[in-house]
């Protein structure tokens, strides 16, 4: 099909396009594609791709709620455009499981502490409407509660610190160092990405750093605004952690057992070596945290730069196999100890009758 080359898609604009293009072929029903194209400024053949996405929207997943749309290369026909007609909608009908999850939700979430008052009262508001909607299908959830562990409390201070801009105090647990540090944050915003982080202009390091939710062991909102630097928000959607340009270079080779590493870390290369493993250079503002990767890979892979960081995990590895190597000579001797008391008892303490020595 002609048409100019199709342009890498961005998810959001292609949703965009998509809202407006189901208005437009409803208004013109046989439209000619390359009229369309023209008119959305796309070529046919990201048209072709819109429309083979399009049968699978609709109102619910029920067949007759599916955009029944098809092209035959020239025209576009769309089959049952009142399926999204205003007087096909059917009212939203919760089943008695549904209501439940959603009462009980919503109630557990208006008792977060630091929850703005306004959001807290327009979701009770909104809590009793879905009780009257439901019915005698409500009654379930009022004997069910939900208890939120510490991430919510965190996460309701941080979204509430966000919202007044005012700085955070935490102390906060590291893994790969760890240890428990106490800093102060201008947080910038919430992401999820797994897990849920805040990101943060951190005052200890003078640096943009995110800090994971569950690992908050105490937090204050403080008086002091919130004023981090105007930074570049990153698009987390590939990745949390994105080195930058001035982050400490750490160069890693890993054999043949160790490639996933390049896929599963940031770097700036990975060079071929010739027994099947990478040369990896990669950057991280924390070299540190790079120790747990080298005992995790084991005999797959090595730190080799810098040379502070290749002794330290050289060190780790060393420290941790004589643990190990302490585990198991105490586990031998007990083992040692409990065979050797094994045959003295048995001769000490006859079985029966007859059974001793005569």
């Amino acid at each position: 099909m002609a048409g100019k080359p199709v342009r890498p898609v961005n998810a959001i604009d292609q949703t965009r396009r998509m809202l407006s293009l189901v208005t437009y072929l409803r208004e013109r029903p046989g439209a000619r594609v390359e009229d369309v194209a023209r008119a959305f400024g796309i070529s046919e053949d990201e048209l072709v791709s819109d429309l083979d996405v399009l049968p699978m929207c609709g109102t619910s997943f029920r067949g007759g709620d599916l955009l029944d749309i098809d092209t035959d290369g020239e025209r576009i026909w769309w089959h049952n455009p009142a399926a999204l007609a205003a007087e096909a909608a059917e009212p939203l009908r919760l089943a008695a499981d549904e209501a439940t999850a959603l009462l009980v939700a919503a109630r557990a979430v208006s008792t977060l502490p630091g929850l703005r008052e306004s959001d807290r009262q327009a979701l009770l508001r909104a809590t009793a409407k879905v009780e009257t909607a439901a019915g005698e299908a409500a009654g379930a959830s009022s004997r069910l509660s939900v208890t939120f562990e510490s991430e919510g409390g965190v996460f309701a201070d941080v979204d509430r610190a966000i919202a007044e801009r005012r700085r955070l105090w935490i102390r906060y647990y590291s893994p790969a160092r760890d240890e428990v540090t106490e800093r102060e944050i201008d947080p910038i915003r919430l992401v999820s990405v797994g897990h849920t982080y805040v990101e943060a202009w951190c005052r200890r390091s003078e640096a943009r750093r995110t800090f994971r939710l569950d690992r908050v062991a105490e937090i204050k909102i403080l008086d002091e605004p919130s004023a981090p630097p105007e930074i570049e928000l990153r698009d987390l959607s590939e990745a949390l952690v994105q080195p930058a340009a001035e982050d400490p270079e750490v160069v890693v080779e890993v054999g043949p057992g160790g490639r996933w590493v390049a896929e599963y870390y940031p770097h700036d290369s990975a060079d071929e070596l010739p027994d099947g493993g990478l040369r990896i250079t990669l950057r991280t503002p924390d070299p540190a945290s790079l120790r747990r990767l080298a005992l995790r890979l084991g005999r797959d892979g090595r730190i080799v730069s810098p040379p502070e960081l290749a002794d330290s995990a050289r060190q780790a590895a060393r420290e941790a196999l004589a643990a190990y190597d302490g585990i198991e000579a105490e586990r031998t001797a007990r083992v040692a100890e409990a065979g050797a008391r094994g045959p003295q008892a048995v001769h000490a303490v006859p079985d029966g009758p007859g059974d001793g020595p005569g």
